[in-house]
């Protein structure tokens, strides 16, 4: 078979590394233009980055050293609500579990434990640790993007300069693509051209906007100096009309404000961004957005992945993540591919984006005011999300509360934001525990608590920027 991606981008990119690792002998080339820049809003990774890096072969040492790439043990959510909370599914509390029931969270919410008392203490201090090495990485945008390059060459796959600007259909299916020079024609095509959406536009995909559920719909982007230490997670604040996100990576910061700009324009949100930072800013991305997906990702014999396909916002790095999820779950199904295969590619990737969409939703309930946009911000919630949130007023999220293991936010997930923003009902949880059989209940108090123990264990740990430096200098191997 021979597969044609547009685009290459970090999507673009994935996708081509992980089929030409699933399939040798297709014939895989990309097709990319250097008059169309990088979005690179976005400079985070879920877990599901790690999952990539296995399965392709990625050394960890070699992404590190080439791409600036600090550890991400979670995001750490500032002035949302009065405490700082931390949003890091790596501890193991998470693993206290009877079935499904989490009953180490369900004790956590009993007892009220704030945030620092039940996550890893080192990384309030800015530490990592040297026995417990996070699956999660920032990075330096443009240079990852150089670094999958590289990878696609070493791996022989074709890498063609040219600018697509013409689209022949036949039927439902792609039969060819033009440029200005030359004519490509493929027997599967993967639109990775961004919010151009090239390819999948043609055939008659429609957006569907999520504007109403969720705020945000610009986004302006900027770097600032280096540090003497980076801290091991994204820093989210909450700012007067939206956010800001901060992530360290090696010589640098990469910084934004994520807003509604009903509330405030560019000039506002870079002016209120240096009133925080204490010092004027070069702005360098000044991006307008509407969050939503397609309608179909999947039509005829082509795919659209990543942001061609869908945007939700920055909040909780998912860009990346869904672009993976999508091109493990197509690796799957286009070898035969049928109709049937089409359908439940495009239900799957619907689960995947309002998943996606629910979650990034959930933080927005956390009853902050102090301005306009915070003031009156009403929550319109999806039939997905209002459903679960009623269930939950009864009961912990369960992973039977999802739909299959594409999802990037599961119940772990859910569970601490919920905890955090007091929207779950502590009578009713205190129930579910207490309905507990005594040696259960023991056993979760004694795993909990060895749990919070190795979380607030003093040894092992090193400041971040000393580890990645000796990690960078000493080639010796990282694993998870």
């Amino acid at each position: 078979m021979k597969i044609c991606v547009v685009g290459a981008g970090t999507a673009g990119l994935i996708a081509a590394l992980t089929f030409k690792n699933r399939f040798e002998n297709f014939n895989i080339q990309i097709i990319k233009s250097d008059k169309v820049g990088i979005v690179g809003v976005g400079e985070g990774s879920t877990e599901h980055w790690q999952q990539f890096c296995t399965y392709n072969n990625i050394s960890m040492n070699e992404l590190i050293k080439e791409t600036d790439a600090t550890f991400k043990y979670g995001i750490m959510f500032e002035d949302w609500k009065k405490q700082p909370y931390f949003h890091s599914i790596i501890n193991n509390i998470s693993t206290v579990l009877l079935g499904q029931y989490q009953a180490g969270y369900a004790y956590c919410v009993n007892k009220n434990l704030k945030s620092k008392e039940y996550t890893n203490s080192f990384c309030w201090n800015n530490k990592v640790s040297t026995e417990y090495l996070p699956n999660q990485f920032h990075f330096n945008t443009l240079k990852l993007n150089k670094f999958l390059l590289k990878k696609c060459k070493e791996r022989s796959i074709k890498i063609i300069d040219d600018e697509i600007t013409k689209i022949n259909l036949n039927g439902k299916n792609i039969d060819s693509i033009e440029s200005p020079f030359k004519k490509y024609k493929s027997d599967f095509y993967i639109d990775c051209t961004g919010f151009k959406k090239l390819l999948i536009s043609k055939l008659g995909a429609k957006w569907v906007s999520y504007k109403k559920y969720l705020p945000m719909n610009q986004a302006i982007a900027f770097a600032t100096k280096d540090t003497e230490e980076y801290p091991p997670f994204t820093i989210s604040k909450a700012m007067s009309a939206g956010w800001m996100w901060r992530i360290p990576t090696q010589g640098r910061w990469g910084n934004g404000y994520v807003f509604n700009n009903k509330y405030i324009n560019a000039t506002q949100a870079q002016k209120e961004c240096e009133k925080y930072l204490g010092h004027k800013i070069k702005v360098t991305k000044d991006i307008t957005f509407e969050a939503g997906s397609l309608d179909r990702a999947w039509i005829g014999n082509c795919v659209a992945v990543g942001l061609s396909s869908s945007f939700i916002e920055p909040l909780e790095a998912s860009s990346i993540g869904i672009s993976i999820q999508q091109s493990f779950l197509l690796m799957h199904l286009i070898t035969n591919y049928h109709k049937n295969d089409i359908d439940l590619y495009n239900k799957k990737f619907i689960n995947i984006v309002e998943n996606t969409r629910d979650f990034v939703l959930l933080h927005y309930l956390c009853g902050k005011k102090g301005s306009n946009f915070w003031n009156e911000f009403k929550p319109n919630l999806p039939e997905s999300l209002s459903k679960k949130l009623e269930t939950w007023k009864y009961r912990l999220p369960l992973a039977e509360d999802f739909k299959g293991p594409y999802l990037l936010f599961n119940s772990e997930n859910f569970i601490i934001i919920l905890k955090e923003l007091n929207l779950l009902n502590k009578k009713t949880i205190k129930k579910e525990f207490n309905s507990l059989s005594n040696s259960h209940k023991n056993w979760v108090l004694h795993s909990v608590k060895t749990a919070i123990e190795n979380n607030n264990y003093k040894g092992n740990y090193q400041g971040h920027k000393s580890f990645l430096n000796n990690l960078i200098i000493s080639k010796k191997a990282y694993t998870i």
